[in-house]
């Protein structure tokens, strides 16, 4: 019994272990994907919290979120190795 017990326990953190380590991944991509988004929005709060002028790290973060914005629409599944059009006309030569 207490061994079963025992079990259900190291699976039950197994479990948990994988649940951190997937929730981390994701905050590494989101961070990669926003990261200079989310800098300069923070330092614009920041500024402004501290009764400074925070606009020109506003003007910033809305030019990063533009180009963010750019890059991924300019990446899918079919250009985004680059080799789409070539394995296409390939397979359609033979």
């Amino acid at each position: 019994m207490r061994d079963r017990l025992k079990k259900q326990q190291g699976q039950g953190m197994t479990e948990y272990i994988i649940v951190v380590a997937l929730v981390a991944i994701s905050a590494i991509a989101v961070f990669q994907l926003f990261g200079q988004t989310l800098r300069s929005q923070t330092a614009a709060i920041a500024k402004e919290l501290a009764g400074e002028d925070g606009g020109s790290q506003s003007q910033a973060a809305r030019a990063a979120a533009e180009q963010a914005a750019g890059q991924s629409a300019a990446k899918s599944l079919k250009n985004f190795t680059g080799n789409a059009e070539a394995a296409g006309s390939a397979a359609a030569g033979q």
